[in-house]
């Protein structure tokens, strides 16, 4: 046996001795009715703290299961906000922005004026502007709807470049029916004629419809109607945001 190990073996027998003579003590305590009262008390609160600590404890270890749910919530949390701020970094550029209405800017200009203050009616002979007319347009084609385009169809056309043609179609329908909507006597010599063009391609079909022809896209939108945009065309075909109307040596792209 070594040196240490018999150390360690003295310690542990007068640490027995110690706790026997402890004991013995106790015991003769305990005979004295006076003292034995102090020792049941000292019991009672020895028995007390240790369920104290047994309370102490459970709330610990509900603390730290706490604490791991909430680290738990803080890396979902970071990761949704490094998700929103990939989203706002990357706003397709053909994403609808939400316009202020005039009407409502103009109610509350007249809202902000004082009451007492009454404003002079309007000139019979002041010529009244035209009621604006709204122009339909083609929406936009949502990542559902591009994945459900086959793939023969798609080829390498991605979703971007299907909806850039999305919003040069929407110009060049803008542009045709601003045209069609102004007064002839206002139109110039130059816009009188596409004003005339767009009349002829007109028909019984077409009749409270929106479309536009391959010379409209050329002339309105500056698109190069070629093989690639006609199959873009027909994509746009599946996803129900137009059809084909032809007759007269004309195929006209109406929206729907």
């Amino acid at each position: 046996m070594s040196h240490c190990e018999l150390e360690e073996v003295t310690k542990h027998i007068d640490d027995k001795i110690s706790l026997v003579k402890r004991l013995l003590e106790l015991r003769a305590v305990a005979k004295d009715p006076e003292k034995r009262a102090y020792l049941v008390k000292i019991e009672q609160d020895v028995n007390a703290i240790n369920g104290l600590l047994d309370r102490f404890e459970r709330y610990v270890l509900q603390q730290r299961d706490l604490l791991k749910h909430l680290k738990e919530l803080e890396e979902f949390f970071q990761e949704d906000v490094q998700n929103a701020q990939h989203l706002k970094e990357n706003i397709p550029p053909h994403m609808p922005r939400r316009e202020q209405p005039a009407a409502q800017s103009g109610q509350l200009a007249v809202q902000s004026r004082p009451a007492d203050v009454q404003t002079a009616p309007p000139e019979q002979d002041q010529p009244r502007k035209p009621p604006r007319v709204l122009i339909k347009e083609m929406e936009f084609i949502t990542v559902q709807e591009f994945d459900t385009i086959p793939q023969y169809m798609k080829g390498r056309v991605t979703y971007d470049q299907l909806n850039a043609a999305v919003k040069s179609i929407n110009t060049a329908v803008t542009s045709k029916y601003k045209i069609l909507h102004q007064p002839v006597k206002t139109l110039t010599s130059a816009t009188r004629k596409l004003h005339q063009r767009f009349k002829d391609q007109e028909n019984k079909d077409t009749k409270g419809q929106y479309f536009v022809v391959e010379e409209d896209l050329k002339d309105l939108a500056q698109l190069k109607v070629d093989k690639r945009f006609v199959g873009m065309l027909n994509m746009l075909r599946h996803c129900q945001r137009l059809k084909e109307l032809r007759g007269g040596g004309l195929t006209r792209y109406v929206l729907l």
